[in-house]
C-alpha cells in the first residue's frame, strides 16, 4: 500500500473474509401441483438428497390430505464456503376436490417468518438471529394445460407482494419446442395481463438480467439419473427416442434456473427479501399496532409496557442507523472498485 492511500481499498476483502467465516443462508419455497418434480428438481440443483426421509402417502391418505408444509434444511460447503439451505415444500397443494383458500396454509408461513424475524431483530440479543425469511418461491407450471390455472393466478396474486416468484414450467420434456415456445409466451401474457409481479432481476444491472428474462418462465426437466452419451456421463431421461439432458442448454433451462438462483442472482433475492417485501411487512405491522414492536400475541402474553416498548422502538432506531451506515460504506465500496479497474488494466 503506497503512502498515498488510505487503506479503505480493503474494505471488499475484509467483508468477504467475514461472509466466508460466517457462512451464508438461503430459504426456497417450491409450490405446485404433486407429480410435477419439485423434489426431483431442487436435488438436481443442489446435487443432494433432501427427501431421503420422506414417505410417500397412499391412495387413502391423498382423499383427504391438506396443505402441510415440510422443512428440509442441509448444510453445504463448496470451497469454504458455506451454505444453509432449506427448502420449504408444500405437498397437498392443488391435490383436492375443492382447493378453495389452499394458498392460506402458505401465506400463514410466509408471514410468520417476517414475523419471527421481527420479533428477533427487536429483542435484546440480536447476534445469532437465523434468517427463515422466505427468499425465493419457485411455482410449478403443470405443461399440460393452455396456460395458466385460474389456482395459478390466484396464489401469485397473492403471494407476490410477500415473496420472490419465479415461474418454471415442469415437466417442459412433454412438449416440442414449438409448443413449448407458444406455451411460454402464453404464459407470459397472462402474468402481465393479471398484473403478477413475478421477479425479474431486482436490483441487478440490466446486462446482469439477460439471461433471467430471456428464459422466463424457465422451462426445466429434472432428473438424477447418470446416462451414458457419447462417452461421457450426463444426468438425464431416456426414451426411445433418445436422451433428454437435465443440463443441456438446448434441451431444457435447468442450467439457466440453476445459474439465476445460485451463481448470480442469490444475493440479489435475499436483498430484494430484506429492503422490498421484508420491509412492506414491517411497515405494516407497525402501522397496525401503532408503533409497537413487540407483539401482544405471543402465547397469549399480555401488551409490553411503555418502557419496553420505548426501548424495542429505540433498538430498532439503532438497527436502521446501522443498516444506512453500511449501505453507505457498501456504495463507497462499488465506487472505489469501479474506479479502480481501468486504471489495473492499464497496470497489466
Amino acid at each position: 500500500m503506497s503512502s498515498s492511500e488510505v487503506g479503505f481499498a480493503e474494505l471488499p476483502r475484509q467483508v468477504h473474509k467475514r461472509a466466508q467465516k460466517k457462512g451464508f443462508e438461503f430459504t426456497l419455497m417450491v409450490v405446485g401441483e404433486s407429480g410435477l418434480g419439485k423434489s426431483t428438481l431442487v436435488n438436481s440443483l443442489f446435487m443432494t438428497d433432501l427427501y431421503a426421509d420422506r414417505e410417500l402417502p397412499n391412495a387413502n391418505d391423498r382423499i383427504e390430505q391438506t396443505v402441510q408444509l415440510e422443512t428440509s434444511t442441509v448444510e453445504i460447503e463448496e470451497k469454504g464456503v458455506r451454505l444453509r439451505l432449506t427448502v420449504v415444500d408444500t405437498p397437498g397443494y392443488a391435490d383436492a376436490i375443492d382447493n378453495h383458500d389452499c394458498w392460506e396454509s402458505i401465506i400463514d408461513y410466509v408471514d410468520n417468518q417476517f414475523d419471527n424475524y421481527l420479533r428477533d431483530e427487536s429483542g435484546v440479543n440480536r447476534r445469532n438471529i437465523i434468517d427463515n425469511r422466505v427468499h425465493c418461491c419457485l411455482y410449478f407450471i403443470s405443461p399440460s394445460g393452455h396456460g395458466l390455472k385460474p389456482i395459478d393466478v390466484d396464489f401469485m396474486k397473492r403471494l407476490h407482494t410477500k415473496v420472490n416468484i419465479i415461474p418454471v414450467v415442469a415437466k417442459a420434456d412433454m412438449l416440442t419446442s414449438k409448443e413449448l415456445t407458444a406455451f411460454k409466451k402464453r404464459v407470459l401474457s397472462e402474468i402481465q395481463e393479471h398484473g403478477i409481479s413475478i421477479y425479474t432481476g431486482g436490483e441487478m444491472e440490466e446486462e446482469e438480467n439477460k439471461e433471467l428474462k430471456s428464459c422466463l418462465p424457465f422451462a426445466v426437466v429434472g432428473s438424477n439419473m447418470l446416462l451414458e452419451v457419447g462417452k461421457k456421463r450426463v444426468r438425464g431421461r431416456l426414451y426411445p427416442w433418445g436422451v433428454v439432458e437435465v443440463e443441456n442448454a438446448e434441451h431444457c433451462d435447468f442450467s439457466q434456473l440453476r445459474n439465476v438462483l445460485i451463481r448470480t442472482h442469490m444475493q440479489d433475492l435475499k436483498d430484494m427479501t430484506v429492503s422490498v417485501h421484508y420491509e412492506n411487512y414491517r411497515s405494516g405491522r407497525l402501522a397496525k399496532s401503532g408503533g409497537s414492536i413487540l407483539s401482544s400475541t405471543d402465547g397469549g402474553s399480555p401488551s409490553p409496557g411503555p418502557s419496553r416498548i420505548s426501548e424495542a422502538d429505540r433498538m430498532l432506531a439503532e438497527k436502521e442507523k446501522e443498516l444506512v451506515e453500511m449501505r453507505r460504506m457498501m456504495e463507497m465500496m462499488k465506487t472505489q472498485m469501479r474506479g479502480q479497474q481501468p486504471a489495473n488494466g492499464q497496470n497489466v
